[in-house]
């Protein structure tokens, strides 16, 4: 047996947030840095009850994000990708009610491919490809649109964007304010 691997916790940036709105950059290759990254977005990402994080919500500009959309029932089936891109989008969409744990308590409809294939890097460093429909497509081009400092509230109106953003810049004026 190994060493029992020891996973942290990781601060979730909270929009507006200017470290949202970076472009990340590829990684090299899959070192036990990107590993220990993709092992300790696994834990942050499952400690918010999220179904998937982008390296960039934790403040880590590599193009890097986890993905696990098992229902709270069934076994977890984590997916983790580095430098993910899109090699092929069905031209069937799907209207889908997105949140984000950068946005917490904000919904918002928005239509995305209902098909995909992604070709990655995989833990170990293997490239891989993956065919994706439904929530796990969406969840895939969600995140990876975060690796591009693009916000699910992107692809909806800006009357909307703005109503969701202001109450989140409100909300976390008062909790910086002093009691």
């Amino acid at each position: 047996m190994g060493k029992p691997k020891i996973m942290t916790i990781l601060e979730i940036i909270v929009a507006p947030d200017p470290r949202l709105k970076v472009k990340a950059k590829p990684v090299d290759g899959v070192d036990d840095d990107v590993r220990k990254l993709m092992d300790d977005m696994l834990e942050t990402m499952h400690s918010a009850q999220g179904i998937g994080l982008a390296s960039i919500q934790v403040g880590d500009p590599r193009r890097v994000i986890v993905v696990d959309v098992s229902g709270t029932d069934d076994d977890p089936d984590p997916l983790c990708m580095a430098n993910p891109e899109l090699v092929w989008t069905s031209d069937e969409e799907r209207l889908h009610e997105e949140g984000c744990l950068s946005l917490p308590e904000h919904y918002a409809e928005v239509e995305r491919p209902e098909s995909i294939r992604v070709r990655y890097l995989d833990e170990t460093g293997e490239i891989r490809e993956l065919e994706a429909d439904g929530m796990l497509a969406t969840c895939i081009q969600h995140e990876m649109d975060h690796l591009d400092g693009v916000l699910f509230v992107d692809h909806i109106s800006s009357l909307k964007r703005g109503m969701i953003l202001r109450k989140l810049s409100k909300a976390k004026k008062q909790a910086e304010a002093p009691v």
